[in-house]
């Protein structure tokens, strides 16, 4: 029985200590992504870190966690815009028939002459 409860605790220690360790790598990665707060407070808040760990995070979450998911929220909505950015360039690619025929409307049009017309069918064609 004994067994049992060493057991027990061993995963509950574990899990606590994981949870510790994504949550300071997670203020670690605030602190870096902040771009308010100057570099000597940066430091300040490592030193703590690194001196005094639980205390340290836990006055971190409460005084800054709404601005930190704030910034979080911020980076992956630029991370998303940057995504679909990507996204609607990739697919908006035409075909070279297509680069040809529009080519084709603007000289009719007389908005581009022969030698203009020439080199959107070339570098369509390439």
């Amino acid at each position: 029985m004994n067994n049992f409860w060493s057991w027990v605790w061993l995963f509950l220690w574990s899990f606590a200590f994981i949870a510790y360790l994504f949550a300071l790598f997670a203020i670690i990665g605030d602190l870096f992504r902040d771009r308010k707060l100057n570099g000597w407070w940066k430091a300040v808040w490592i030193i703590f870190l690194i001196f005094v760990p639980f205390l340290t995070a836990l006055v971190y979450l409460i005084a800054r966690g709404r601005s930190m998911a704030e910034r979080s929220m911020r980076e992956a909505a630029s991370t998303q815009a940057a995504v679909d950015a990507h996204i609607r360039e990739v697919t908006s690619t035409t075909s070279p028939t297509d680069e040809i025929v529009k080519a084709q409307q603007l000289f009719s049009s007389g908005a581009i002459t022969q030698q203009e017309f020439d080199s959107l069918k070339a570098r369509a064609l390439s």
